[in-house]
């Protein structure tokens, strides 16, 4: 399926890069990426791990990589020095989702990288609409999207929250959805130091 799929869309993406740069060519190789970007989410969730060893990296470090990649619409509030031992690249995966998810239904997203005696802390709060508690576990079965409380406009799969938790319990953790003092969603993945 990968083949299948990936074939056609680096073909167009070759096609378009060939063209002159008009705003449609723009959107249509926007539309490609996020096209790109979701089939790398179904294969990810499909396959269930990737075969990636653990690694030895600082969480902190990963977490500033990943906020600059997505444009710095983030707030580092406050980061500490954290070595995790983990599968780098699917921690990479699960911070971009929350990171990225907030940032999609927020106009303020700060981001706490908190080391506990036995536990460190990524802490992802927006000034979204949030979730309500009674739809929280909700949100994270496969597919699911919140449509009353978020918005349909923004892009995705339903895939993000799941695949997050998924890697946070791979790794001994877990995620919580809880009340931001922000007045939106707080994010609160934990793992193992």
């Amino acid at each position: 399926i990968s083949h299948d799929l990936r074939t056609p869309l680096t073909r167009l993406k070759l096609q378009l890069a060939m063209m002159e740069q008009t705003e449609d060519i723009k959107s249509a190789r926007g539309d490609l990426a996020e096209m790109a970007a979701m089939l790398d989410e179904y294969l990810a969730f499909a396959s269930g791990s990737e075969g990636e060893q653990p690694v030895e990296f600082r969480l902190d470090d990963l977490v500033e990589e990943v906020v600059g990649a997505l444009g710095n619409k983030s707030d580092i509030r406050s980061s500490e020095a954290i070595t995790l031992i983990a599968r780098k690249s699917l921690m990479r995966r699960a911070v971009s989702n929350l990171i990225s998810n907030a940032q999609g239904f927020a106009t303020k997203v700060e981001i706490d990288v908190i080391k506990g005696p036995h536990m460190a802390e990524l802490i992802v709060d927006d000034d979204g609409p949030g979730i309500p508690e009674d739809q929280r576990e909700e949100a994270f079965k496969p597919f699911r999207r919140l449509d009353v409380s978020r918005n349909q406009n923004v892009p995705g799969t339903g895939l993000g929250l799941s695949l997050a938790r998924d890697t946070a319990r791979q790794h001994g953790g877990d995620i919580r959805l809880e009340d931001s003092p922000l007045g939106g969603l707080r994010v609160r993945l934990r793992l193992p130091i």
